[in-house]
């Protein structure tokens, strides 16, 4: 059962450097296991010494800052590591949609850390060593149509590019769902482990059932440092090095493309320089290859003006165009008129924050949600008024396979 701090007593945190643990993930239990791991280094987590449903509507980023600061306020902290992400910290995952219910923060009563060479331990309370169970393979994966089957989804796309070229926005990001069927329940770690090892690059995470590998850095605080990775505009991978290279030049010459990633960084840029004293993007996108897609890649710097901790930037920046599109808001009403579904956390900010307002929250993509033996996955893109249906169609069923090779490997 949850204990909120603060409620009762106030509970003893205690962070410790240890000697290095060797792969995280390996020390998970099977049991709600929390996680952020890029490159083998990173934070996971069990157990719940706080949890907590964000409320929804236009405050929820407040709300959720005035819980933290009242749970870490509370707690009792020794912390000889003193580096972020030590001492208490809370796991979150927040809706796309921000009148949805489903967002949440889970303080994990233990937190096993590595980063920059350092490795470290987070207790909280009298916390117990759960036993590591061997990982299960789930058995014969069965998929289902989610909310719109191919064709439908592809008249919508046609539809949502028809408003675009009638003026009436610039881009919107559309998504899809599948559902997956397991002969086993799904044990969580699998996933995590194989997409550790396949997408390194990416960010692998775990929050209350939300579960993936996205390219996509929202926000990272160190301090007042911030910087941020903008994602726009993608193209599969090709079957040899001189497909990749065609398809990677063919990206990075698009207009298409090109105009979806700079729709991406103005929103960054206006969302950020108000928050900042210093803000630098480049002029340039870069390409990003990963197993599976290419991407248009940007890196934004920054320094903060004032004491914003993360979840602050978080809800400045939420939704970027990147995921929802220009104008915004309009972007937004269209998604709710045509996509035809809930996107729960996907598309939504997930990550960690820890007392001193540190963390690193990404844009929760190439994710599912996974309950028992079943497994909701999700994937979308960006459309402009030339974008083709059936490419926008084959760019979300190979976003699709990163979720996939996790159930299947």
């Amino acid at each position: 059962m949850s204990v909120a701090l603060g409620t009762t007593r106030p509970l003893p945190v205690r962070t410790t450097p240890i000697g290095d643990p060797g792969d995280l993930l390996a020390s998970l239990p099977r049991t709600a296991p929390y996680a952020w791991i890029r490159h083998g280094e990173g934070l996971v987590g069990w157990g719940e010494a706080a949890r907590v449903a964000v409320p929804p509507g236009p405050g929820r980023f407040a709300w959720a800052r005035e819980w933290l600061g009242s749970v870490f306020g509370d707690a009792h902290i020794t912390d000889t590591v003193g580096t972020p992400g030590s001492g208490p910290v809370a796991f979150g995952s927040f809706t796309f949609d921000e009148d949805a219910p489903g967002s949440v923060l889970v303080v994990p009563q233990a937190v096993l850390a590595r980063r920059g060479g350092q490795a470290w331990l987070t207790t909280i309370g009298d916390t117990h060593l759960e036993t590591i169970t061997p990982i299960t393979d789930p058995g014969r994966i069965r998929y289902g149509d989610g909310s719109l089957g191919a064709p439908a989804w592809e008249r919508v796309v046609a539809q949502a590019a028809r408003r675009i070229r009638d003026g009436e926005l610039e881009k919107v990001v559309l998504a899809r769902d599948l559902l997956a069927v397991a002969e086993r329940p799904i044990d969580v770690r699998l996933l995590l482990t194989r997409l550790a090892h396949r997408y390194p690059e990416c960010y692998t995470f775990s929050v209350a059932g939300l579960v993936g590998a996205t390219p996509e850095l929202l926000i990272r605080r160190t301090g007042q440092e911030i910087e941020s990775l903008v994602l726009a505009g993608t193209t599969p991978r090709g079957t040899g090095p001189g497909d990749d290279f065609s398809r990677g030049a063919a990206l990075f010459a698009s207009t298409k493309d090109r105009h979806e990633h700079e729709c991406a960084i103005a929103s960054v840029r206006q969302a950020l320089a108000p928050l900042c004293s210093s803000l630098t993007t480049p002029d340039e996108p870069e390409l990003l290859v990963l197993p599976n897609v290419q991407h248009l890649a940007s890196h934004v710097h920054g320094r903060l003006a004032d004491g914003a901790s993360v979840l602050d930037v978080v809800a400045a920046m939420h939704p970027t165009a990147a995921v929802g599109g220009t104008p915004t808001r309009t972007a937004i009403n269209v998604i709710r008129e045509l996509e035809g579904m809930d996107r729960a956390g996907y598309a939504g900010p997930v990550g960690w924050i820890d007392a001193h307002g540190d963390g690193e929250w990404g844009i929760a993509l190439r994710s599912g949600i996974i309950q028992g033996r079943r497994a909701r996955l999700f994937a979308g893109g960006g459309i402009m008024g030339d974008s083709d249906p059936a490419s926008e169609l084959a760019e979300a069923q190979a976003k699709f396979r990163v979720m996939q090779y996790a159930l299947e490997g």
